[in-house]
């Protein structure tokens, strides 16, 4: 008995010893499952014991990357990469699918290709559509009951929905929610809350899926008003709208006051003007004709029985000098008028030399 416990303790060393010198290894912890926003990054790690000399992972049963121990990873798409760690007697291997996709949900195995030896995990890729509320606030009087409709569409799976009024949760049994299919395997949902607000409200509409960090949510703002208040505020509102319209119109009408005042000042003053032109127009008038009627009068008239004397022919008469030319204007006095006018028409003529026969004009001047 004793010969078989201690065969059996050289057993166990024996097989720990080759363990250790890498004959044997196996998979220490293998990929978890992951859930993920459609267009995010999904990582799976794989841990083996030291010795290891393939490792490969497959996608779907396919097999996306392949990782050996003297070469490193090979990489066979651009969506599919890994990062390595070393730690002690353990190697990891981290598997990076990039862009996921909603038909990206499915199996993920890491195998290190012996028998039993493989480890697998499920990816789930999910999608948060949009989340709405109709209106964004609305106006309740007392005793009224309100309906209050949130929608989400396009999510995949369909989101929870959750009511809160004022940052505290709504009894499931105020509202309902329906789910329904939607379009590229997606789904919507409609919950419909009732309620009969007796204060002001702010209520908020959660959407929730897995991969979300925190809900998606919208708000509404329910006022209430009180009758009694809206009266009040009714008759208050008049009395204010009456008070701004006596305002309004009695600016308007200093306004127009002054606008006539000045337009009547305007009117004046041009009369005044066209009044004052016109006067000076006349006295300009009556001292331009008087002053020609005065120079009339001391230029006096002209004579027209004046005959010019005519030159002299001294050619016929030697030795006598021609006499110099007379003036033919000369002024009179009152006392010679007389004079003048009689012998304005008889010209005297020289008997001692001939002269030609013309006529003398003489101008009075008075």
């Amino acid at each position: 008995m004793g010969r078989f416990q201690q065969f059996t303790l050289l057993l166990f060393i024996v097989f720990a010893s080759l363990t250790g010198l890498g004959f044997c290894y196996s998979i220490v912890n293998g990929p978890t499952n992951a859930t993920v926003l459609a267009g995010s990054e999904a990582r799976f790690n794989c841990t083996v014991m030291k010795g290891w000399v393939i490792l490969i992972w497959l996608f779907k049963a396919n097999p996306v990357l392949t990782v050996i121990n003297s070469q490193g990873p090979i990489e066979t798409s651009g969506r599919f990469t890994s990062q390595n760690y070393t730690n002690n007697d353990e190697f990891t291997s981290e598997l990076i699918i990039h862009n996921t996709q909603l038909n990206d949900s499915g199996k993920i195995e890491c195998s290190i290709q012996q028998a039993g030896e493989s480890s697998f995990a499920f990816l789930s890729v999910q999608v948060n559509g949009s989340l709405f509320i109709k209106n964004s606030t609305l106006t309740v009087k007392e005793n009224e009951t309100l309906e209050i409709v949130c929608e989400a569409l396009g999510w995949a799976p369909a989101p929870d929905i959750t009511w809160m009024t004022n940052d505290s949760l709504i009894d499931k049994s105020r509202y309902v929610t329906q789910q329904s299919p939607g379009s590229n395997d997606l789904h919507n949902a409609l919950s419909v809350l009732t309620l009969t607000p007796t204060d002001t409200e702010i209520l908020t509409c959660l959407a929730d899926i897995e991969a979300l960090p925190r809900p998606q949510n919208a708000t509404i703002t329910v006022f209430f008003v009180n009758s009694t208040l809206e009266n009040g505020y009714s008759e208050d509102s008049i009395s204010t709208w009456v008070i701004v319209l006596a305002v309004v119109f009695s600016v308007v009408g200093f306004i127009l006051l002054v606008i006539i005042i000045v337009v009547v000042v305007r009117c004046c003053c041009l009369k005044k003007g066209s009044t004052y032109e016109s006067e000076a127009r006349k006295i300009s008038t009556t001292k331009k004709t008087d002053g020609r009627a005065e120079k009339r009068q001391r230029n006096g008239s002209e004579n027209e029985g004046y005959i010019p004397e005519e030159p002299q022919h001294t050619e016929r008469i030697p030795g006598i000098v021609s006499p110099l030319p007379m003036s033919t204007k000369f002024i009179v006095r009152d006392a010679d008028l007389q004079t003048s006018s009689v012998l304005k028409g008889q010209p005297q003529r020289r008997n001692d030399h001939p002269v030609s026969p013309k006529k003398i004009r003489n101008v009075t001047h008075v």
